[in-house]
């Protein structure tokens, strides 16, 4: 299976536990790794017979600013499920950041990532 990544998406959410995080929102930033098969599109140097990467980082970017959800593991859960309805994509990696997490002691980012394909 090819790969297409998509690495460094961010896009501002009000998602969270904490009413704090809910009111004022913050970045949120997402990686993934979109696994099809790209030789159709190579053959035929077909934009159709691939993913267009531009419309999923736009899918991705409304998921992140769209309905709050308490968990990064569901966030990453809806734009695994958003990504899989693209044709051609059989896997994907979603990897999502919350760099101003609320955590009381210094760190670098929090990440939940998860590995979706289709059944």
């Amino acid at each position: 299976m090819d790969r297409v990544a998509l690495r460094g998406l961010r896009a501002r959410g009000h998602h969270g536990v904490f009413p704090k995080e809910r009111e004022e929102g913050q970045t949120f930033v997402v990686d993934l790794v979109l696994g099809l098969d790209t030789r159709p599109a190579a053959a035929d140097d077909d934009l159709a017979k691939t993913v267009h990467y531009g419309i999923v980082a736009e899918e991705v970017v409304a998921v992140v600013e769209g309905e709050p959800v308490n968990l990064i593991e569901t966030l990453a859960e809806r734009i695994a499920q958003v990504c899989l309805k693209h044709e051609g994509v059989r896997e994907v990696e979603v990897q999502v950041h919350k760099p101003d997490a609320p955590i009381t002691v210094p760190f670098d980012d929090v990440t939940v990532t998860i590995t979706r394909s289709r059944v």
